[in-house]
């Protein structure tokens, strides 16, 4: 009887030593991270996993003589050190840096797949508590260095992330409402009552919420990133998600402005072209190649497919959800592809006095904060995305920032958000290591104005579209409604 026992506990023990060993090495990419990349990414076959492959780069921060490293001319140094994780950060005009110390509010997930869940998080820098405070950076004699650190504000804020300033307002987006508070040109204290001008879908796993200010003033565009993988949940879950909103300061209404977008984050706007661009994380549990992270334009009423479609018009056959008649008709591909995981978040356009030099005068900055569950890791470094004079990207990623990987599992620390200071530095947000890193070709003048190409205005009524507008309620919502209360 004890031997049968032993024998049965000896084969359980193999079962759960094979299992542990399948999950541990997971679903390597076949490809490298560069076939996922650029304008015409490979799109192989997916391989549905019911397991995620974790491949968890683990911060172990830096050592006090490293930095990352950059190309040929360009110089590395801390702006700012000692800040509790730090993901946002914005520059005002008179040359101040906000920076928003925040992380994610406290996540309801119970059982096995919460614990496991928290594991996770808490291996990549991301368990930590939230701090909810907005700093003010001030380097006030232009050494690169900031030599003041306040609180500017703390009222009022719930794991806040996007911000934005005009004419004496800071914007904050909460992860559950977008807020405006009264601060004055300079000011180093935030002490007004905010007002609340519109809710927003609260948590989920996707919580930052990232905004925009119109090039006029008039609105503010918030990106809204999804509750789940890939509806999961149910799509009564998503209402409200994966979106880019538009609010109009002036009436006081929002309309949903682009759709299909499973975690929208940085925004930018494009100065050869005009138009609005925004970074994407897609979908995980494809294996390794899939699917690729993008870079692309969102004009008004644009659809990109999630959870139904990825990369135009593929089919992701594990949604449960119905897909909605004729949307693969009206999805649209991306415009660039940033690899697959690399989870880019931070997006800013080289524009008028950047100094990074020539190599860096015309496309983007795309932050990569680095995969998760891709085996060999992907992302965890800055690149740059040439665009041509018509304002559309081309080539490869040329890289900005690397080196946060220690080639032994761990990574010193993970690059997040991406904003120009007053004398055209690139300043990068590293928020495992609470750390401003800031970036210049000190030889370089001040880049020029970025000459703005006309396009011809649009027709309204296109050739093959109906002119009674019926497709109009396809592709998105156009009502509007009343700011939260």
């Amino acid at each position: 009887m004890l031997k049968k026992i032993g024998i049965g506990l000896l084969v359980i023990l193999l079962i759960l030593v094979a299992v542990g060993a399948y999950l541990w090495r997971g679903n390597p990419a076949d490809l490298p991270i560069t076939a996922t990349e650029g304008l015409d990414p490979t799109i192989v076959e997916p391989e549905a996993e019911s397991f995620p492959t974790v491949g968890i780069a683990e911060p172990v921060g830096w050592p006090d003589d490293a930095a990352p490293e950059a190309p040929d001319g360009l110089t590395v140094q801390r702006f700012a050190t000692g800040l509790d994780h730090p993901r946002t950060i914005l520059t005002l005009p008179n040359g101040d840096v906000l920076v928003a110390e925040t992380n994610s509010p406290p996540r309801e997930m119970g059982g096995i797949e919460g614990f496991v869940a928290k594991l996770l998080f808490s291996k990549a820098g991301a368990g930590v508590s939230s701090a909810n405070r907005i700093s003010l950076l001030r380097d006030g004699d232009g050494d690169g260095v900031a030599e003041s650190k306040s609180v500017l504000l703390e009222y009022g804020l719930d794991s806040p992330s996007g911000m934005a300033w005009r004419d004496g307002v800071l914007f904050v987006a909460n992860h559950d409402e977008l807020l405006a508070f009264p601060m004055a040109e300079g000011a180093t204290k935030v002490t007004g009552e905010p007002t609340k001008l519109m809710d927003l879908p609260p948590a989920g796993n996707h919580w930052m919420r990232n905004i925009l200010l119109s090039p006029d003033g008039s609105k503010i565009y918030v990106a809204v990133g999804s509750a789940s993988n890939i509806g999961e949940n149910g799509m009564e879950a998503e209402q409200g998600r994966a979106t880019i909103w538009e609010y109009n300061l002036e009436t006081e209404t929002q309309r949903m402005w682009a759709g299909g977008l499973r975690n929208p984050n940085g925004m930018a706007w494009n100065p050869s072209s005009g138009e609005l661009w925004t970074v994407v994380n897609e979908r995980d549990m494809l294996g390794g190649d899939l699917v690729p992270d993008y870079l692309t334009n969102v004009p008004i009423g644009v659809q990109y497919g999630w959870p139904w479609l990825y990369w135009g018009d593929n089919v992701d056959d594990r949604v449960e959800a119905p897909r909605p008649q004729f949307i693969a008709e009206y999805t649209r591909t991306p415009e660039y592809a940033l690899g697959a995981h690399t989870a880019p978040l931070g997006l800013v356009f080289a524009g008028e006095g950047n100094r990074l030099g020539s190599t860096f005068a015309n496309g983007a900055f795309v932050a990569r904060h680095g995969s998760w569950n891709r085996k060999p890791p992907s992302g965890y470094d800055v690149v740059f995305v040439r665009f041509d004079s018509r304002g559309n990207p081309t080539g490869d990623p040329i890289p900005v920032l690397t080196g946060f990987l220690t080639g032994d599992g761990n990574t010193y620390g993970r690059p997040t958000w991406l904003a120009f200071d007053a004398n055209g530095a690139l300043l990068v947000t590293d928020d495992t290591a609470g750390i401003v890193w800031r970036v210049i070709d000190r030889a370089a003048a001040p880049a020029a104005t970025i000459e703005r190409n006309e396009r011809a205005p649009v027709p309204k009524n296109l050739p093959g579209r109906p002119k009674n507008g019926a497709f109009g309620t396809d592709v998105i919502r156009e009502d509007t409604v009343r700011k939260g209360n």
